[in-house]
């Protein structure tokens, strides 16, 4: 019997590709991400970690096209990344953010602001509502949809944020610090739920953390350091958690 994750366990597709991937701030002076080569697969979680300030936050703006790199190349699947004048389509069509501050519209209530990535996209204010309601209780939270966002605990909001980054149905899911503002009962239940997510939408997640619980569940761990990927350990995930978890590190020239 193998007890592999079913994702491993077929050839997977690349999601995005990243090629001698360069970010300089200002004048060139600081490198904040230095000639960094990445593929992520399809369905694929991999965790960023690293000291604060080792670029691995400015990597993650680059991936999900928020920011753009000095030099190098992005592909999404088989194509280049949008041009900068077509990025916002691009990144509301193909890409969900997770924010540790959360970034709700506080005169918003939940299902409100679950619409909000839907506006100039889902053109039925019907279809945005119905899209909305599902997600909430996907995420478990149908029953606050209603309330602002100064209503919910931290946790809550949380949620909402996490059902608003699926709105669109995006294929590749960032996020930053995702448990970082959340007790340790709290973050637990954020990963289920990303677990569940990868389980029944397919989505393909990167998460930059300074959790080791958040890297646990993870295919693969990048840790950051100086703005290159300083090494890579990669994980089974084994389903029997009385099974100890495989795990090896692979130095990155």
């Amino acid at each position: 019997m193998n007890n592999q994750h079913p994702s491993l366990l077929r050839c997977p597709q690349v999601m995005l590709e990243a090629k001698g991937l360069w970010k300089s701030y200002p004048d060139g002076r600081v490198d904040a991400v230095r000639g960094v080569d990445l593929v992520i697969h399809q369905d694929e979680y991999v965790a960023i970690m690293g000291p604060s300030g080792s670029g691995k936050s400015t990597l993650l703006n680059l991936l999900g096209a928020l920011d753009t790199p000095t030099q190098g190349e992005l592909r999404f699947g088989d194509q280049p990344y949008a041009p900068q004048h077509q990025m916002d389509a691009f990144r509301a069509r193909h890409l969900g953010f997770i924010f540790q501050s959360f970034c709700l519209i506080p005169t918003l209530t939940a299902l409100e602001n679950v619409q909000v990535p839907m506006l100039g996209i889902v053109n039925q204010r019907k279809e945005r509502v119905a899209r909305a309601n599902e997600l909430l209780e996907a995420v478990g939270l149908g029953h606050r949809k209603k309330h602002l966002p100064t209503k919910l605990s931290v946790g809550e909001r949380q949620r909402v944020a996490i059902a608003r980054s699926l709105a669109n149905q995006p294929k590749l899911l960032l996020a930053d610090e995702p448990t970082g503002n959340l007790d340790s009962a709290r973050a637990g239940e954020i990963l289920d739920l990303f677990d569940k997510l990868r389980e029944d939408r397919q989505v393909t997640l990167v998460v930059v953390t300074h959790s080791a619980e958040v890297a646990a569940r993870a295919d693969r761990t990048l840790y950051f350091n100086d703005g290159q990927i300083a090494q890579v350990e990669k994980q089974s995930l084994l389903l029997s958690n009385s099974i100890p978890r495989m795990e090896g590190l692979l130095k990155i020239a």
